[in-house]
């Protein structure tokens, strides 16, 4: 669920931006909101929140394989979005988002051509990528909830 949360904390960020990133009627702001949602999706880690605690849960729950994949295969989804991102978008980022260039000049030419279209071209890849995610969450959720998973996951030595 942590997993499902983070994801869905990003997307909703992306969300709040990308109405004005597309049609503010002032084009700085628009580059302004362009810049958070690449910076959202940059910024963006999913070893901190899945890694080793998914494959635990996922063995603990005995999911099918099939399911496991899927699960395996969105996330490695995402962090391809992610890369793509960075490695697209790394001068924007760190000339005119994250540390800001000393060079002004340089800082506003990296967000005068920032292409706006290339970033939403990116924030709907995350969508989907998410949205591939929660899918499989909600799968899982179901999984998880039979009363088999249910004493799977209870510990006689927790509290």
């Amino acid at each position: 669920m942590n997993i499902g949360l983070y994801l869905l904390i990003a997307e909703k960020d992306i969300q709040a931006l990308k109405i004005d990133a597309l049609t503010h009627p002032d084009e700085w702001t628009r580059k302004l909101c362009a810049r958070v949602i690449l910076l959202t999706i940059y910024e963006w880690d999913a070893d901190k929140v899945s890694g080793r605690a998914l494959k635990d849960a996922l063995e603990l729950l005995e999911v099918p394989a099939e399911l496991r994949a899927e699960a395996v295969d969105a996330l490695r989804k995402l962090r391809l979005v992610q890369r793509k991102v960075t490695k697209q978008f790394s001068f924007v980022r760190n000339s005119a988002i994250a540390h800001r260039d000393p060079d002004a000049l340089a800082q506003y030419r990296a967000i005068r051509d920032l292409k706006i279209d290339d970033v939403m071209n990116a924030a709907i890849e995350f969508y989907s990528g998410v949205g591939k995610f929660i899918r499989v969450l909600t799968a899982l959720t179901a999984l998880s909830g039979s009363p088999h998973a249910l004493l799977k996951q209870w510990r006689p030595d927790q509290s």
